[in-house]
């Protein structure tokens, strides 16, 4: 297949979940988490939920950078903003992320902070070349997939020797993630769901190819299907699981073969290499501290880190006592069991991160599953 709507043809969806139907036993159940918000995306879009058997159950995972940042991060950048008087330049998703005392990016802004969405961590680097009198700071977040832009650009302005330009570095790994959802102290706070298996990311693995998910598969006996992020992707992964699972094997599978190979993108590895080392430990909102799961500035580029420039100390915040992100990023949870969902947070006024970006599990399924739902509470 060559184009974008042959991967949402319905007669061909039909035909996978007929064979789901006849391959899924009827004796067990089945619990695979996706992990990444676009797969989440696509199967509250799409409706891939309803064409799976009954027995085969969809678990939403961590999702996306911006709702496993944690509060105290985004206060960081927050006081970097409003007391330091930087230029702060983030992804448009970022600025709506809850944090302390009732602020966000988006409303330090509206208190007179210069905080500007940009597209990418270049624009970031061009503000700081238009601007030599004022510091620049970029906000960077995300897994492997926007990492490499953060450690060109940061290369790029050492070559320059640009001394008014530095990252608040929260870039995140996603297999020491996967780790943690299985064996973490904490999964007894929020309780445990049964996985089965994981539907691997797809624009991460493009990055880091499937490599990194074997060692996994091995040791904890748990298969893992790299798929991309159209709806016969995850259909057609889901049926992939389905036979490891029926076959007893625990194997790394690619189905997204025309974007990821087992190695992924060499030189985007150096590239990050070169820049970053890892952290012993980072918090995910969510998850808790999660061992060797995020990266740091490297001592060869330390003055370009704007935690070292600032001196910035980083400080937990707890969410709020009301939302259910924890446990719905663990996938203990689903959207509709947080008593906020849908009333007090929405989209428009999120409560927690699992709300702000489209990706997350709560505004996905705001936006094409609620009513569902409520159907249900009718009938």
């Amino acid at each position: 297949m060559k184009y974008i709507d042959e991967f949402r043809d319905g007669a061909i969806a039909q035909k996978i979940a007929r064979r789901l139907a006849e391959e899924a036993r009827l004796d067990r159940n089945y619990s695979f988490m996706e992990f990444c918000g676009g797969h989440t995306h696509a199967i509250s879009r799409y409706g891939v939920a309803e064409l799976l058997p009954a027995n085969v159950r969809m678990v939403h995972g961590p999702g996306c950078p911006v709702c496993v940042l944690p509060i105290g991060r985004i206060d960081m950048a927050i006081k970097l903003a409003l007391e330091r008087g930087v230029i702060l330049c983030t992804y448009g998703d970022t600025m709506r992320v809850p944090a302390s005392n009732s602020l966000s990016l988006m409303r330090a802004k509206a208190r007179g902070a210069d905080i500007r969405m940009v597209y990418s961590a270049a624009d970031a680097l061009t503000i700081a070349r238009q601007n030599p009198e004022r510091e620049v700071v970029f906000f960077a977040i995300g897994f492997e997939t926007t990492t490499p832009p953060t450690a060109l650009v940061i290369r790029n302005a050492q070559r320059e020797d640009i001394h008014n330009f530095s990252v608040l570095c929260c870039h995140v790994l996603t297999p020491a993630a996967i780790t943690h959802i299985l064996e973490s102290p904490e999964v007894a706070q929020f309780g445990t769901v049964p996985l089965d298996g994981f539907v691997g990311p797809a624009h991460v693995s493009i990055v880091i190819g499937s490599l990194p998910y074997e060692q996994f598969a091995l040791s904890y006996r748990k298969p893992v299907v790299i798929a991309g992020f159209e709806p016969l992707d995850v259909m057609q992964a889901v049926l992939m699981l389905v036979r490891q699972v029926n076959e007893g094997r625990a194997e790394v599978e690619n189905e997204f073969t025309r974007a990821v190979d087992r190695h992924g993108n060499l030189s985007a590895q150096a590239l990050m290499d070169d820049v970053f080392e890892h952290r012993p430990s980072f918090e995910w909102r969510g998850l808790g501290e999660v061992p060797d799961s995020a990266v740091k500035i490297r001592p060869a580029y330390e003055r370009f880190d704007a935690e070292a420039r600032f001196e910035l100390a980083y400080k937990p915040v707890a969410d709020n006592k009301a939302c259910e992100c924890g446990a719905i990023l663990r996938g203990v949870k689903k959207p509709a069991d947080c008593k906020i969902f849908g009333t007090v947070c929405t989209p428009e006024n999120p409560v927690g991160s699992c709300m702000v970006s489209s990706e997350g599990a709560c505004a996905a399924h705001y936006s094409y599953g609620r009513f569902r739902d409520i159907a249900v509470v009718a009938a």
